[in-house]
């Protein structure tokens, strides 16, 4: 590919290689590439901030990807924005590659583990581990195939050695290296679905429902902006591919950090990540629900029920339901209705009578 070709007006001109800035006179085309890369760069310090604002404890392996992955779109976008508008010109060209490919890596990367870090809350059993243990090993390898290559090629393409045979082994492993990531984001993005429409299946409460429809929905979104970023590539539109890459990868990492940190309260888990602060001490209680089923009690049971005149713990399950449940019989959705509406009824026969009205409904 010649400079030649790297400068003219047309948005596929650096779309046979990566050697080059664009100095074509197209506006429009400007334009855009500062608007993207500068929403990209925006996006990241909004969600660093909402990251290093919300969560109580910063540890754990969803904290630190999100905020690694949210750090890498900063150098990928600057180096770029360095590039296209030459900017950094001679020798200092290599700072712009050097800067596109650090931020790659944990903006690609990083954003795979964010999704995986989460996938243990709706995978379980012995299948779950198998599916744990395999998509982190296809993460690492995939890093390792479709990181180096594409970066030593990259090198090779902006040197002044066989410029031409880097460029083309360029064009062809930046398209291998789009369509590698390609499918490992929509494995997981199908695990979740998948996973997600079996909890669907079994749910009955609201709030859970409408915490797996969006769920749901993001994954699915996560996918079309992928085919998106693919379709450019394969279209040989390299600047609107390269601009429009990290916009969409800040919008997936925002998306996900509003949706996967909720299924720890939906699993009741421990909240080592959780990013809701501590409920008073008058309602310390942590009330833990069986995966799937969601919380029982988004209301405090205090807003409408006198605590000071309970005698029992509303918050445990009573013995007599608790022998019901070991009962061997085969579980459906009808025997899941019956389930919560005996633990409900063994509840309101243990509340004092004078919280009764006479046709049993709790005062």
């Amino acid at each position: 590919m010649s400079n030649h070709s790297s400068s003219s007006d047309n948005p596929a001109s650096a779309g046979l290689g990566i050697t080059g800035g664009y100095d074509g006179d197209s506006l429009t085309l400007k334009i855009l590439i500062a608007f993207f890369l500068g929403l990209a760069m925006y996006n990241v310090v909004e969600l660093q901030i909402l990251l290093f604002g919300t969560f109580n404890k910063f540890r754990g392996l969803y904290f630190w990807s999100l905020v690694v992955s949210g750090w890498g779109i900063l150098p990928y976008s600057l180096g770029f924005l360095f590039k296209y508008f030459s900017i950094l010109t001679g020798g200092g060209r290599w700072f712009s590659i050097f800067l596109l490919s650090i931020g790659w890596y944990p903006m690609v990367t990083g954003q795979a583990i964010v999704l995986w870090s989460r996938l243990h809350l709706i995978v379980h059993g012995e299948k779950g581990e198998h599916i744990l243990r395999w998509t982190k090993w296809m993460i690492i390898v995939d890093a390792i195939v479709l990181h180096v290559p594409t970066t030593v090629l990259t090198v090779g393409s902006n040197s002044n050695t066989h410029t031409q045979t880097f460029v083309r082994g360029y064009n062809v492993m930046e398209k291998v290296q789009m369509c590698g990531f390609f499918i490992q984001e929509v494995i997981l993005s199908t695990i979740y679905i998948v996973e997600t429409i079996r909890i669907l299946r079994l749910s009955v409460q609201e709030n859970t429902r409408r915490l797996m429809h969006q769920l749901l929905a993001i994954n699915i979104l996560i996918i079309i902006m992928d085919l998106g970023l693919l379709g450019l590539e394969c279209a040989s539109l390299y600047i609107l591919e390269t601009t429009t890459k990290p916009v969409f990868y800040s919008i997936k990492l925002k998306l996900e950090f509003a949706i996967l940190g909720r299924l720890v309260q939906f699993v009741g888990g421990p909240r080592r990540n959780s990013t809701r602060a501590s409920l008073p001490s008058t309602h310390s209680r942590e009330r833990r629900t069986p995966s799937g089923l969601g919380n029982f009690n988004d209301k405090d049971v205090s807003d409408f029920v006198d605590l000071t005149k309970v005698n029992s713990d509303p918050t445990r399950v009573p013995a007599e339901y608790r022998r019901y449940r070991s009962l061997s019989i085969p579980r459906n959705r009808e025997d899941l209705d019956l389930d919560l509406e005996i633990a409900r009824l063994e509840h309101v026969h243990t509340l004092p009578s004078q919280l009764r009205r006479p046709n049993g409904h709790i005062d």
